[in-house]
């Protein structure tokens, strides 16, 4: 019995899917380690939010926090490129709530 998760076709569906959610992601200048400390549920909404049906597993969300470091690695060489802008950075706020300070 074939292993579809595991097939060509699913390797190619699942790098397509996860580079449509890290340049979503990416825009709101979300890192790789932010998104996987984010709940599944909050990251099946970001997903939704991107227009992409959530993956059903955890590996293309690994793929994509990859994917979100190398674009973070190209940006800081290459800061001058129109494509190292985030250009919506202001919606982080809603998908990553910053720590709480605790009162001193």
């Amino acid at each position: 019995m074939a292993d579809y998760a595991h097939s060509d076709h699913a390797s190619r569906s699942r790098e397509e899917k996860a580079r449509r959610l890290a340049a979503y992601v990416w825009a709101r200048g979300i890192s790789g380690p932010e998104l996987l400390e984010l709940p599944a549920a909050q990251r099946r909404k970001l997903a939704r939010a991107a227009d992409t049906n959530p993956p059903s597993t955890d590996e293309t969300w690994q793929v994509v926090a990859r994917l979100l470091g190398e674009k973070d690695a190209w940006a800081e060489r290459n800061p001058g490129h129109p494509a190292a802008r985030r250009e919506r950075s202001d919606e982080k706020i809603l998908w990553v709530k910053p720590p709480v300070k605790p009162w001193e």
